[in-house]
């Protein structure tokens, strides 16, 4: 009975001051909110990353110049590297090299822009085979046609290219069988994608393709590829093309035993990992900045928890003078100060989530990324329950506080 009669008086000195009380319990709010934000997102953004690596099938193994990379400048390095050519091709093809190995599409990244007549745009243009890279994306041709390994062999100026390409250079009309300019060479448009957006991290809508032979002999006047997609006969052996990709490319680039690889190998299971591990770092470190807010939204309540004791000094000393004891009063104010970090965290987290699905909505309509919202139960439980524990903390100073005070004096306050 008398915890209930401690609750009701707790309830009625929040109530008291309703301005104060709300404001206090904002800080907490907000904090909390931000935590639930940052696990929210990340969590969704987890998810959404690994639905699209996990897209690119489980029979894929990419390989990709330069070392591992360790900084953004190595990132650039690693863009221009020159360590795969069609050497390192020919080599993972003979099975007796790579047994496990189905075929082997190459990538060339080609800077530029495209421009027909006064009309230009800015698009993502690669060379590589069209057909691979179609099937990889589960997406074909609406109009026209592919190039296939004549076009390659011949270096062909032919392109493939995205519906927004298409509007951006012939507006609402096709642009099949026309010639567009790629950095100055004349391509004939022979296909044209349907409208698509995003798929795995790739805008299909904004894509020049082209075949390889023809961007390096006429566009970029390199020998080397940016990447190789190396198909694998079953998902199961994966593991294994890794490694016997990695020996031969070694034993070709003739790197010692001490040489680190000039090549970086990837395989749809190491991508997810790697993603993984970067994005919880880094919801943890952000929950760790946020948790901060929290800490002073516990400053803020000890300050208004003293300030609340100094107001109500004649009410301890009636109440002790009535037979209330210093247990009694502790337990009030600290209850107080629970309870209102415990209204703070709640309204906390109906905020975040809110804000989080509100963003999930937005990112819906204003891109083609399949996002899901997610709302990480345990984080919040978590967050909760710290809110509580700051109100604890930092409660108990004022608590302890105006249980010590003496009725008499605190009678003779004014």
């Amino acid at each position: 009975m008398r915890i209930i009669n401690t609750f009701e008086l707790a309830v009625h000195g929040l109530k008291s001051k309703p301005s104060r009380t709300f404001l206090t319990l904002l800080g907490v709010a907000i904090g909390v909110a931000a935590v639930v934000i940052i696990a929210s997102l990340g969590a969704g953004t987890q998810t959404l990353i690994t639905d699209e690596i996990s897209g690119l099938g489980a029979d894929l193994v990419a390989v990709q110049p330069g070392g591992e990379p360790t900084s953004m400048a190595d990132m650039a390095n690693v863009l221009y590297s020159d360590s795969l050519t069609q050497d390192d091709i020919d080599a993972i093809l003979k099975k007796k090299n790579v047994p496990h190995a189905v075929d082997a599409t190459p990538f060339v990244l080609v800077p530029g822009n495209v421009t027909y007549y006064n009309e230009s745009y800015v698009p993502q243009i690669y060379g590589t085979e069209v057909e691979v890279l179609s099937d990889m994306f589960d997406v074909y041709v609406e109009e026209g046609e592919f190039f296939g390994e004549g076009e390659i062999k011949e270096k062909a100026a032919v392109a493939v290219i995205g519906y927004k390409v298409n509007q951006e250079l012939f507006g609402q009309v096709s642009g099949l069988g026309k010639r567009i300019s790629i950095n100055g060479k004349k391509f004939r448009v022979i296909g044209i994608y349907p409208k698509t957006g995003q798929k795995m991290f790739t805008d299909i809508d904004t894509l020049v393709i082209i075949p390889y032979t023809t961007a390096q002999t006429y566009l970029t006047g390199e020998d080397h590829f940016n990447e190789i997609w190396v198909r694998i006969d079953d998902s199961a052996n994966a593991r294994r093309t890794e490694q016997d990709i990695e020996l031969t490319l070694r034993e070709l680039h003739n790197l010692e035993e001490n040489e680190d690889n000039d090549f970086v190998i990837r395989t749809p299971e190491s991508i997810m990992e790697q993603v993984n591990t970067i994005l919880l770092s880094l919801t943890i470190f952000l929950t760790a900045v946020v948790a901060v807010a929290l800490v002073v939204g516990g400053i803020g309540i000890m300050n208004m928890m003293l300030v609340s004791v100094t107001e109500r000094t004649r009410e301890i000393g009636l109440r002790k003078a009535i037979g209330a004891t210093d247990t009694d009063v502790l337990s009030q104010f600290l209850i107080e100060a629970m309870l209102l970090t415990f209204m703070g965290g709640a309204f906390g987290i109906v905020s975040g989530a809110l804000i989080s699905y509100g963003a999930g909505l937005l990112v819906l309509h204003f891109s083609s990324l399949n996002w899901t919202f997610q709302l990480p139960v345990a984080v919040s439980v978590g967050a909760l329950v710290f809110s509580v524990v700051i109100g604890l903390v930092f409660g108990l100073y004022p608590a302890r506080k105006a249980s010590k005070k003496s009725p008499m004096e605190a009678l003779r306050y004014e």
